[in-house]
């Protein structure tokens, strides 16, 4: 066998081997199957339906896994006391009528102590 009989067979075994595949492939029916247009009209309605069932249950999973990662409110202080003395905080909630003059003037003895 010479150089030229060589790279002939080399070249005509790949194409003798794929000859049956791509008669294979084209041997599919017209319609390609349930899943494309022969299908039904259900996975025009279904599809969008589950990809915003799918992006809310993500969003959710992730602000719940922020909240559980951060500690959630649990440790917030509330607005109302920020840069406030607690003697402040005291005089509001007598004023508010949260508690009376007695326990007002305890607090404010046991702060002041």
């Amino acid at each position: 066998m010479d150089r030229m009989e060589t790279g002939k067979t080399a070249l005509a075994v790949p194409i003798a081997l794929s000859m049956p595949m791509s008669a294979w492939a084209q041997a599919s029916s017209p319609n390609y199957g349930p899943h494309m247009w022969d299908g039904g009209w259900h996975g025009w309605f279904f599809g969008p339906i589950m990809m915003i069932v799918f992006f809310a249950v993500a969003i959710a999973i992730v602000v719940l896994l922020v909240r559980w990662l951060t500690g959630g409110a649990q440790n917030k202080v509330p607005p109302s006391s920020l840069g406030k003395s607690p003697i402040d905080i005291l005089k509001e909630r007598f004023a508010r009528g949260e508690i009376d003059k007695e326990e007002f003037e305890e607090r404010r003895q046991v702060l002041d102590g």
